[in-house]
């Protein structure tokens, strides 16, 4: 292991250490701050009870990333492809992101429902934006000298996206998504908040009604694993598709 991640391990170890026996030193009750120790202990002994909600909060999460992607990628070549398309929808892609997401989550329930629906489309609301925006950067900041030479070779627009802006642009796509699917969690979980009758939200919500102070901080366990593994994941596609780099 190289020394910065054995910094960030030592870091993370001195933290949890430190959590732990502030907790057993100061007798802190575990209806207000429950131990790491006893966090685990719940994560793992109540695995029966929070591994479905995780799952479906987990289909959420996916789901909407493939639906941002949908949405994301052909939005955003277009706004290359067309200036005055980027220019008149700016205006909204900014306003979506203005909106505070509490106050789209009751609606779309009002309007989808208490199921996976409007859970999906919370989630895939917060991912498109940094993913659209990314990948559109990325067309543009193409190096000048490349779209010359292109176009001294008779290259259209579309043997261009396919051959030089789309490998340009991959690694701000990558950037772009890897943002994406480290805050695609909070969309989902708040969606369960409003309204759901399932996931590590809706879990959340009755332990927290309970003073289940250690099932909340679980379910957080979980989605932070979530968040972590899909950030490696596709930090390991980016390896595999960006070899130049």
């Amino acid at each position: 292991m190289d020394r910065p991640r054995l910094i960030a391990a030592g870091l993370v170890v001195l933290l949890l250490g430190g959590w732990e026996l502030a907790c057993r030193l100061l007798a802190v009750p575990d209806y207000i701050l429950p131990a790491p120790s006893g966090i685990l202990a719940t994560a793992v002994g109540r695995a029966g009870i929070i591994a479905p909600h995780a799952a479906a909060t987990g289909a959420e999460i996916v789901a909407g990333i493939l639906l941002a992607l949908a949405v994301a990628i052909p939005l955003a070549t277009a706004m290359f492809a067309w200036p005055v398309l980027e220019r008149a929808l700016s205006p909204f892609l900014v306003a979506s992101q203005a909106v505070p997401v509490f106050a789209v989550a009751p609606l779309l329930v009002v309007w989808l429902g208490y199921g996976m629906a409007s859970k999906i489309l919370m989630a895939a609301v917060i991912i498109f934006f940094p993913i659209t925006v990314s990948l559109l950067e990325g067309f543009k900041g193409c190096d000048r000298d490349y779209r010359i030479l292109f176009g001294l070779m008779g290259a259209d627009f579309f043997h261009s996206l396919r051959l030089l802006y789309w490998p340009w642009a991959l690694p701000q796509f990558f950037a772009g998504l890897k943002v994406g699917v480290s805050v695609a969690t909070i969309g989902a979980v708040i969606g369960e908040w409003v309204g759901a009758q399932q996931g590590l939200g809706y879990l959340m919500i009755q332990a927290n009604a309970r003073l289940r102070v250690d099932l909340v901080f679980a379910a957080i366990l979980y989605l932070s694993v979530m968040g972590l593994g899909l950030w490696v994941l596709v930090g390991w596609i980016e390896r595999r598709v960006v070899t130049w780099r």
